[in-house]
């Protein structure tokens, strides 16, 4: 923790040294406050929890560190800390130009607690960035990370390991499941990364599950590979496919976060995974494809009519979107929408990608005259004309 605090104050422009006002000036304020004079960076000390408190009283004790005038806050009730704000930013341009967006591929980093997220983080960026313990629990939330790997700008979002729901008590552990969640949401891949050891457990099918309801990127980092014995590896590779067999496009890598053996193949493939996300499918191609897919196995009969699939086009990226214009296809089964995801994903080379298939019905415009004539009503004042009379 020092240590992150230690790069926190290099990589920082202004420091705010924060105490407690009703606990007075410590000693170990004294101690942070010599840390950070040696830095060389301005320092503004701010005195926490000051509501109900004289404030010039207060504000004499910490003028001991040198640092100037103290400013008192109240952080749960929000006193002072607009003023403070306020005070942070004078000289700064309040109309900074705007930034240009970025490329960043967002990966976020799930699995259950301790099975080695923070460590694959520090791995792959070269560092120690994130805080990595055998103690269990140590991630209590979401922290992104943004590196550059072989040309790419990544941002990693390390998540609080996630157990199951009944065994979750504490409120901000509830927090900390929620973030995660947030951070499935918003990423463009998802790594999960198992303990090969402990295997798959029933916490990480749902949570990936749930990663593949949002159409990410999937890959499967099975940690600490290089602890098992030669003889039980193929059982447990068999094991983990037996469990997640309803992704089985998700790669997967078997790695030793903690030695790198696997994690350069892991960035690498991060890369071609959210390039296939990406993808633009022209739509000659998606029907030539549809049309392929139909010769070698066409749909069910319903009611005894034949279900018409005519073409496809792409509705949108990341998970890739293919929207298929026919007839009757409301009632297309989802086994053979999973054939045509999977037709979809190997004609484009699609990697570690869902494929999100969407059907649209054609309106039939001879229902739509009919519909249009059904039920009109003989104008008022109008008179049926007879028809032609034969003669004779």
């Amino acid at each position: 923790m020092r240590r992150q605090t230690e790069v926190a104050v290099a990589e920082a422009d202004f420091l705010i040294l924060l105490t407690d006002a009703r606990a007075g000036l410590l000693s170990q304020d004294r101690f942070v406050a010599e840390q950070l004079r040696r830095s060389g960076k301005p320092v503004l000390v701010v005195a926490n929890k000051g509501e109900g408190l004289d404030t010039d009283l207060m504000a004499a004790d910490f003028h001991q560190l040198g640092f100037g005038a103290p400013r008192v806050i109240s952080a749960s009730h929000g006193d002072g800390v607009r003023e403070m704000i306020d005070h942070l930013l004078e000289g700064v341009p309040q109309n900074p130009p705007p930034a240009e967006p970025t490329a960043a591929i967002r990966v976020a980093i799930i699995g259950r607690p301790n099975v080695g997220k923070s460590t694959l983080v520090n791995r792959l960026i070269g560092e120690e960035r994130v805080i990595a313990s055998p103690e269990p629990g140590t991630t209590r939330d979401s922290i992104l990370v943004p590196f550059e790997r072989d040309g790419r700008e990544f941002l990693l979002v390390d998540t609080a390991g996630v157990r199951r729901r009944a065994k979750v008590e504490d409120p901000v552990e509830r927090a900390s499941v929620a973030r995660t969640l947030q951070a499935i949401a918003e990423a463009h891949c998802v790594v999960m990364v198992l303990d090969a050891h402990e295997g798959v457990g029933e916490q990480d099918a749902t949570v990936l599950g749930e990663a593949l309801e949002r159409g990410r990127v999937l890959f499967i980092a099975v940690n600490k590979w290089d602890g098992i014995p030669a003889e039980q590896r193929e059982d447990i590779r068999r094991q983990i496919s037996l469990k997640l067999d309803f992704v089985p496009f998700a790669p997967l890598h078997f790695i030793s976060a903690r030695h790198g053996t696997g994690v350069g193949e892991l960035a690498r493939d991060l890369i071609k995974g959210f390039d296939a996300s990406m993808s633009a499918m022209p739509t000659p191609l998606l029907t030539r494809t549809l049309e392929r897919a139909l010769e070698a196995h066409q749909p069910p009969l319903v009611r005894g009519r034949r279900i018409k699939l005519r073409y496809a086009h792409q509705g949108g990226r990341n998970p890739p979107r293919i929207i298929i214009h026919g007839n009757q296809t409301v009632s297309v089964p989802e086994a053979y929408r999973r054939y045509l995801a999977n037709v979809y994903r190997e004609a484009f080379d699609l990697y570690a990608t869902p494929v999100a298939i969407e059907f649209r019905t054609d309106k039939n415009p001879f229902d739509r005259a009919k519909a249009g004539t059904k039920g009109k009503r003989r104008a008022p004042g109008s008179k049926i004309m007879p028809g032609r009379q034969k003669r004779g």
